[in-house]
C-alpha cells in the first residue's frame, strides 16, 4: 500500500456534474482529476493513470462506450464506473458487455457512486494482488 488517496479519473460533459461528482468524491478522500470529453481523457490517462473511471456514457465526439472500448484495449487493469443520465436496458448490457464494474444512474446517490467506486477499486487491487508474481519462495 503506497499511502496515497485513490485517484478517481470522472469523464463527463456537463461542467456542473463535473464540479459535483470532484466535490463528492473529494469529500469522500479521493484525488480527482476531471475531464470534459473523452478525448481529453484519452489523451491523458498514459500520463496519469487514475485507479478508478467515473464515466459518462452520452457524450458528444468520443463516447463512453469508445472510451471503455479503448480502456479495455490498452489499460485493462483500470476499472471503470458508468454514471448515465440515459438509461436503457441496451446501454446497460453494453456497458457490462463491455467491462463496467458498476453501471448507475444520475441522479446518483451520493453512498452508492462511493461505494461503487471503492468496490471496484478493491477488487481490482485484490485481482492484481491474486495475480502478481511472488518475490521468491517463502521460508518457514
Amino acid at each position: 500500500m503506497t499511502g496515497r488517496a485513490p485517484l478517481v479519473a470522472v469523464v463527463d460533459d456537463e461542467g456542473d456534474v463535473r464540479l459535483a461528482l470532484r466535490r463528492l468524491l473529494r469529500s469522500a478522500g479521493f484525488d480527482v482529476l476531471a475531464y470534459e470529453s473523452g478525448s481529453e481523457f484519452l489523451h491523458h490517462v498514459p500520463r496519469s493513470p487514475p485507479d478508478c473511471v467515473v464515466l459518462d456514457l452520452r457524450m458528444p465526439g468520443v463516447s463512453g462506450f469508445d472510451v471503455q472500448a479503448s480502456m479495455k484495449e490498452r489499460h485493462p487493469s483500470i476499472p471503470v464506473v458508468v454514471l448515465t443520465g440515459n438509461d436503457s436496458d441496451e446501454s446497460r448490457r453494453e456497458a457490462m458487455k463491455r467491462g463496467a464494474d458498476a453501471y448507475l444512474c444520475k441522479p446518483v446517490d451520493g453512498d452508492a457512486l462511493i461505494n461503487a467506486v471503492l468496490a471496484a477499486i478493491n477488487r481490482c487491487r485484490r485481482a492484481n494482488r491474486s495475480t502478481a508474481p511472488t518475490a521468491g519462495p517463502r521460508l518457514t
